[in-house]
């Protein structure tokens, strides 16, 4: 299982808001709010259910329009597992900072959480140009094996979607171990590695785990639409009995 997958622990920074986990040495887990808070905007922040039941709550946030005027429109939310790096902020490229997934060796067969989801109204482009599709929430993971400066996809498990979910749900993927056929859409795979040997694909275990949350699934390219809302909670790896 993922450390804190329950999103219970917070932590607050020395720039006094909240990120994920324990502490900041031990978490696994980040946010975009390093690079955002310097606009004074925090896409990610816990959300309480009540009786000590917390979660992430991600919002697509209008950045202004001195932002908007360099590119930056809006800012999605989003948690991930991995490391945002301060000192690699580029306001043009959201994820030049982060350095994604965290050591993980389990084989499960499903990707199990519970989530929420308001789509915002009006769905644009980094120009602020409004487009023909409505915003998405993201949630995904990528088994990975990391060896000698190599990355090879083990397995993947994606869930984007458009559709309203006003109460906490339940959602279930499983993982699809090996390559991705042509019934998968292209955003699943990978664009910059390739993936494990199909023999080895049915037995290797993973050296990490990528896990992506946003409320705007092109929010890196600054395309969503503000206000739309995700809540992610009790995420969990399922195995076979």
């Amino acid at each position: 299982q993922l450390d804190n997958g329950d999103l219970n622990r917070w932590y607050k920074t020395g720039s006094d808001y909240y990120e994920p986990g324990a502490d900041a040495a031990t978490t696994i887990w980040g946010t975009g709010n390093p690079g955002t808070q310097i606009l004074n905007k925090l896409a990610t922040v816990p959300f309480d259910f009540g009786n000590g039941n917390l979660a992430a709550q991600m919002i697509t946030l209008d950045n202004g329009r001195l932002a908007g005027t360099f590119g930056a429109p809006i800012s999605a939310g989003s948690i991930f597992t991995g490391v945002f790096d301060s000192d690699k902020i580029d306001p043009s490229d959201p994820q030049a900072a982060i350095d994604f997934g965290t050591p993980f060796s389990g084989r499960p067969g499903k990707l199990r959480f519970k989530y929420q989801f308001e789509n915002g109204e009006i769905n644009k482009d980094k120009q602020g140009n409004e487009l023909p599709y409505p915003d998405a929430l993201d949630i995904y993971a990528l088994l990975e094996i990391r060896l000698g400066g190599k990355t090879e996809r083990l397995a993947t498990a994606w869930f984007r979607s458009s559709d309203d979910q006003p109460e906490l749900a339940t959602m279930e993927l499983s993982f699809t171990y090996g390559e991705l056929d042509g019934s998968f859409p292209d955003y699943m795979k990978p664009t910059d590695h390739g993936y494990v040997s199909g023999d080895s694909a049915t037995f290797v275990l993973p050296t990490h785990i990528t896990f992506v949350a946003s409320s705007s699934f092109d929010g890196a390219n600054f395309a969503g639409a503000i206000g739309s809302t995700l809540i992610i909670d009790d995420v969990e790896m399922a195995y076979e009995e």
